[in-house]
C-alpha cells in the first residue's frame, strides 16, 4: 500500500462513520455566529441608539452598521491565523478555539452597558467584541467546511459541506423567530431599553453544547498528529503551495464577493423595510425568517445539485438569475410594500444565493492539497468577506440615505453578479476529483 493509500485509509479509521451530531459539531461555531451577526444585523436600529447616540436617527444608524463591519477587517486575521494552525494542529483544535473567540464576542455584546451609563467606553467595547468575533469567523470556515469534505462519502461532499451554508439558514430563522417575538411582546421603548439583548442572551446559552459536540469530533487531517512537526518545519513549502494556487484563490474571493454582498443584502431587507418602506417592525422581521429558511432549504438543495450535475452550472445558473431578477423584484418591492411582496424579494436573494454559495463551498476545498486547504480557504473567504460584507450594509445605507435611491441595494447585486459568474465561468470544474489526502 502507497504511503498516500495507507494516510487516507488511517484518516478514515480514525474517523469511523459519520453521525448527524459529528456534522452538527462541525456547523455549530458558523451557525452561532451566523446568529449573532444577523442579530446584530436587524437589531442595528436599536443598537445604534443604545451605543452610539447622534444628532439624528439616519446618523446613528450608519454609525451601528459601520461597526457591524468593523468586524469583518479582523477576518483575515483569523484565516491566516486559526486556518494554518488547522493545517497544522488538525481541525478538531482548531474549531474548539474558535468556539471559545464566538463565546467572548457574544458575552461582551449582550452584557455591555449602554453609552448612557458608561460613556465611551461602550463603544469601546462593542468595537472590540466585533474584532474578536470577526476573528473567530475568519478562523472557522476553512477548517469546518475542510472537515465536512474530508468527512464526506464519494459522491456527496457538495451536500456535505452545503450543511455550513445550510446551518446559516437555521440560525438566521431562529433569529428571526426570537426577533419577532420580542417586538410582538415589547414596546419600542421596551425593545431599546433591554429588549435587543435578549437574543444575544439566547445565543449564549447554546455555546456549552457547542462546545461539548466539538470536543467528541475526530480529527481527519492525517498531519495533524505525526507529520505536525514537519509541516511547521517547512514553512517555505506551504507558502508555495498557496502561490501555486493563487490563481484559484482568486477566483474564489471573486465568487465569494458576489456571494457575500447578495447575502448581506438578504440580511439587510428587515432594516430596509424599517427605515426605506416604513413597514412595522412586526412585519419587518418576516424577511429574516423568509431568508433562514431560503438559506437552508436552497443550500441543501444546491449542494445535491452540485453532486449531481456538476459544480459549475449549479453555481452559475442561480448566479444568473440574480443578475436578471434582482433589479425588477426591487421595483416590484418598492411598488407594492408589502409582507408578501418583501418575503418573495427575501426569499429570492436568500435562495439562489444559497443554491449557488453551497456548490461554491466545495470547489475550493477540493481543488486544494491538504496542507493548505483550511488555510487557502480561510484566506480566501476571509478576504472576500472582509472586502465586501463588512462594507454592503455601510454603503447602501449611505447610498440610499444620500442618494434617495431605494433601488441601490439592486444595482449593488447586479453589479457584482457580473463579475462573480466571469469568475465561475473561469474557475475549474472538482466534482469528480480525487481528494488528496
Amino acid at each position: 500500500m502507497s504511503t498516500t493509500t495507507a494516510q487516507a485509509a488511517s484518516a478514515a479509521r480514525r474517523a469511523g462513520p459519520v453521525s448527524r451530531s459529528v456534522v452538527a459539531a462541525t456547523v455549530a461555531g458558523n451557525a452561532l455566529e451566523f446568529y449573532d451577526f444577523v442579530t446584530y444585523a436587524f437589531f442595528a436600529v436599536y443598537i445604534g441608539h443604545a451605543f452610539f447616540p447622534a444628532a439624528t436617527p439616519f446618523v446613528s444608524l450608519l454609525t451601528s452598521v459601520a461597526v457591524f463591519g468593523v468586524g469583518f477587517f479582523t477576518r483575515p486575521l483569523g484565516g491566516i491565523v486559526i486556518g494554518a494552525f488547522a493545517d497544522r494542529a488538525g481541525r478538531r483544535p482548531a474549531m474548539l478555539l474558535t468556539i471559545g473567540l464566538i463565546t467572548v464576542g457574544t458575552m461582551g455584546l449582550a452584557l455591555t452597558p449602554s453609552y448612557d451609563s458608561i460613556g465611551m467606553a461602550a463603544p469601546v467595547i462593542v468595537v472590540l467584541c466585533r474584532l474578536v468575533q470577526g476573528v473567530a469567523l475568519g478562523g472557522e470556515v476553512g477548517p469546518s467546511t475542510s472537515f465536512l469534505i474530508e468527512i464526506a462519502p464519494p459522491g456527496k461532499r457538495g451536500l456535505y459541506s452545503s450543511w455550513q451554508l445550510a446551518s446559516q439558514g437555521v440560525s438566521s430563522l431562529a433569529a428571526g423567530i426570537v426577533g419577532m417575538t420580542m417586538s410582538a411582546l415589547l414596546t419600542k421603548a421596551q425593545l431599546q431599553a433591554w429588549g435587543w439583548r435578549v437574543p444575544f442572551a439566547l445565543g449564549l446559552l447554546l455555546i456549552p453544547m457547542a462546545l461539548y459536540l466539538r470536543r467528541q469530533m475526530p480529527e481527519t487531517l492525517e498531519h495533524g498528529d505525526g507529520a505536525a512537526a514537519h509541516a511547521a518545519a517547512v514553512p517555505v513549502a506551504r507558502a508555495a503551495l498557496l502561490r501555486d494556487n493563487a490563481w484559484l484563490m482568486t477566483l474564489s474571493v471573486l465568487i465569494v464577493l458576489g456571494a457575500t454582498v447578495s447575502t448581506y443584502i438578504a440580511l439587510y431587507m428587515t432594516t430596509f423595510a424599517i427605515t426605506v418602506l416604513k413597514l412595522p417592525a412586526t412585519v419587518s422581521m418576516a424577511a429574516t425568517a423568509a431568508f433562514g429558511v431560503a438559506t437552508f432549504v436552497f443550500s441543501l438543495l444546491g449542494g445535491w445539485l452540485s453532486d449531481r450535475f456538476g459544480r459549475k452550472p449549479a453555481m452559475l445558473i442561480p448566479r444568473l438569475v440574480l443578475l436578471f431578477a434582482t433589479y425588477p423584484a426591487f421595483v416590484l418591492l418598492t411598488g407594492q410594500k408589502d409582507l408578501a411582496t418583501l418575503v418573495g424579494v427575501t426569499v429570492l436573494l436568500a435562495g439562489a444565493t444559497a443554491a449557488s454559495g453551497a456548490a461554491g463551498m466545495a470547489v475550493l476545498p477540493e481543488l486544494l492539497p491538504p496542507q493548505v486547504r483550511a488555510l487557502g480557504l480561510a484566506i480566501t473567504y476571509a478576504i472576500g468577506v472582509s472586502l465586501f460584507g463588512g462594507t454592503t450594509q455601510f454603503v447602501i445605507t449611505w447610498l440610499i440615505g444620500t442618494m434617495h435611491n431605494p433601488m441601490a441595494p439592486a444595482w449593488y447585486v447586479v453589479g457584482t453578479s457580473v463579475v462573480t459568474a466571469l469568475a465561475m465561468l473561469l474557475l475549474p470544474e472538482s466534482r469528480d476529483r480525487t481528494l488528496e489526502r
